[in-house]
């Protein structure tokens, strides 16, 4: 057993780098990247080096674990701990900042902001690995809390010019949602208080509570509203479109790629094991809620004038794939909604840098109007720019058509008629991701694209680590799937449910 304490050091790192570019003179915008970066890629490595001491086959529900008396009177502590799911999110977020910061190099020019914006984009860091990897639930919920002050902050001082809408939009619906799941967590703790002789928010201590069927039902909804405001589920989303056409491209990646996650990785984590009865007794709403997501962000989408919207309302859309997956209840879609989330991260990513990429080069416009014919004046950014509208359409041999497989494959075994539905989001992905690529860059050039240069090095650099991820992992998810596996069989036995029988027998065989 390791001594290391891996996530610890893990989530002081981007926060030291924070702290020590707090300190560099502003006006030395180039060296204020540079450390953000230096530090933002040892994390990446540091991840790289923990991640391959996890052992897949061991049968802890939680690797790494550490836990510190924190406020010993309420039984809060600070516990983290990973297991397969939590590790692949870390990893997720890990990778993508260095790649944001790369992407984002130029985002910003003056030497106050430049260091502000950087600090930040750690601080959020920080934050991510924090919130994936708590096992005290008090903890989870301040750090699910505190991530709010850097991406308001990203928003509302390095946004657009609608920037302090769409931040203060943004804070409002989280805020609401934190209160339901504050309310709900004192609750959880009064329940554990009766039942343990002293309220604890142990996670382990917190799934063996046998907590009556009513008491759960009141005490789950205070925490789904908060992680469907964060997914963002419909009706909860309305807040996304506002906040990813303001929001920086670098910006975007991180709330729509990986914070985004926080709320299904939410349900998955807590929801489930601490409440399964209510789980059972509200998934078909859920399921319902999900579809009419995929459905209706797809239809959006499609009707859409501005990339960054578009891009968003399609998040909407997948993360009802990734909710659809988690509330079936098979061990295939649960798998298929952590692939999703890993391969919506990258997919998202793509998006939205070489949508930034158009857009620093095109006045910072991201009407979809104002472009047209890209691929002849600057092919490579147009390859890029392809490759990233099929990952988020979930083009078979990409990351993200694994999970989208797997989880219509879950819902098929349970729901047919549900996995039907569902499967008319992937026709509408498609119509509107290729209807997106031939306004942009086929057809003949637009005014404001003419002497458009291609991508240069720093650039590429960005995109190619998102590229090779994807690829990789699409038609190899083999080493992802062995660490995820295991959780999500733990959180099945947790809510005791098991993979429907087979529709038909075998050839020939007994029923």
């Amino acid at each position: 057993m390791t001594t290391i304490p891996w996530l610890t050091i893990l989530g002081v790192l981007p926060l030291v780098g924070a702290l020590v570019l707090l300190v560099l003179p502003r006006d030395n915008a180039r060296l204020i990247k540079q450390v953000a970066l230096v530090f933002s890629l040892a994390a990446l490595v540091f991840t790289v080096v923990m991640g391959l001491q996890f052992d897949a086959d061991s049968t802890a529900a939680f690797q790494f674990v550490e836990s510190y008396p924190w406020i010993p009177a309420f039984g809060i502590s600070y516990s983290v701990g990973v297991d397969g799911i939590g590790l692949v999110l870390v990893a997720l977020a890990t990778t993508l900042v260095p790649v944001t910061i790369l992407a984002g190099w130029n985002d910003v020019e003056d030497g106050r902001n430049v260091k502000g914006y950087f600090a930040m984009i750690l601080v959020l860091e920080t934050l991510m690995i924090g919130v994936f990897s708590a096992t005290d639930v008090f903890l989870f919920y301040v750090l699910f809390e505190v991530m709010l002050i850097p991406i308001y902050f990203l928003i509302g001082r390095y946004g657009g010019p609608n920037r302090a809408y769409a931040a203060t939009k943004f804070l409002i619906y989280s805020l609401v949602g934190g209160l339901l799941m504050l309310a709900a967590l004192i609750g959880l703790y009064v329940v554990s208080a009766q039942q343990l002789g002293q309220g604890t928010f142990d996670f382990a201590a917190l799934v063996g509570l046998d907590i009556d069927p009513t008491t759960q039902k009141i005490l789950f909804l205070g925490f789904f509203i908060a992680f469907a405001i964060k997914a963002p589920l419909w009706p909860f989303h309305t807040w996304l479109p506002d906040a990813a056409k303001e929001s920086t491209p670098a910006t975007a990646v991180l709330l729509i790629g990986v914070l985004d996650t926080v709320g299904t990785f939410g349900m998955i984590r807590y929801l489930l094991p601490i409440f399964p009865s209510a789980s059972e007794f509200y998934a078909p709403i859920i399921i319902a809620m999900a579809v009419i997501g995929i459905i209706y962000g797809a239809l959006v989408a499609l009707g859409q004038t501005d990339m960054k919207r578009l891009f968003a309302y399609s998040s909407m859309s997948h993360f009802g794939f990734i909710a659809l997956g988690i509330f079936v209840f098979t061990t295939w879609s649960m798998t298929g909604s952590t692939l999703y989330m890993l391969g919506h991260g990258l997919a998202t990513a793509a998006v939205f840098l070489t949508a930034g990429f158009l857009m620093q080069r095109a006045g910072g416009s991201s009407a979809i109007a104002t472009y047209g014919g890209v691929n002849k004046v600057a092919p490579v950014l147009a390859g890029f720019f392809l490759f990233a509208v099929m990952s988020a359409i979930a083009l078979p041999g990409l990351a993200s058509f694994v999970g989208e497989f797997l989880v219509l494959l879950g819902t098929f075994s349970r729901y047919v008629v549900v996995a039907v539905i569902a499967s008319l989001g992937i026709v509408l992905a498609a119509a509107y991701g290729l209807r997106l690529y031939q306004k942009v860059a086929t057809g003949p050039e637009s005014p404001h694209v003419e002497g458009m240069r291609d991508l240069g090095g720093r650039e590429v650099t960005s995109l190619v680590p998102v590229v090779l991820l994807t690829i990789v992992l699409g038609v190899f998810p083999a080493p992802v799937l062995n660490v995820v596996n295991p959780a999500v069989d733990r959180v099945m036995d947790s809510i005791g449910m098991t993979d429907p029988a087979p529709a038909l027998a075998p050839a020939g065989g007994e029923q």
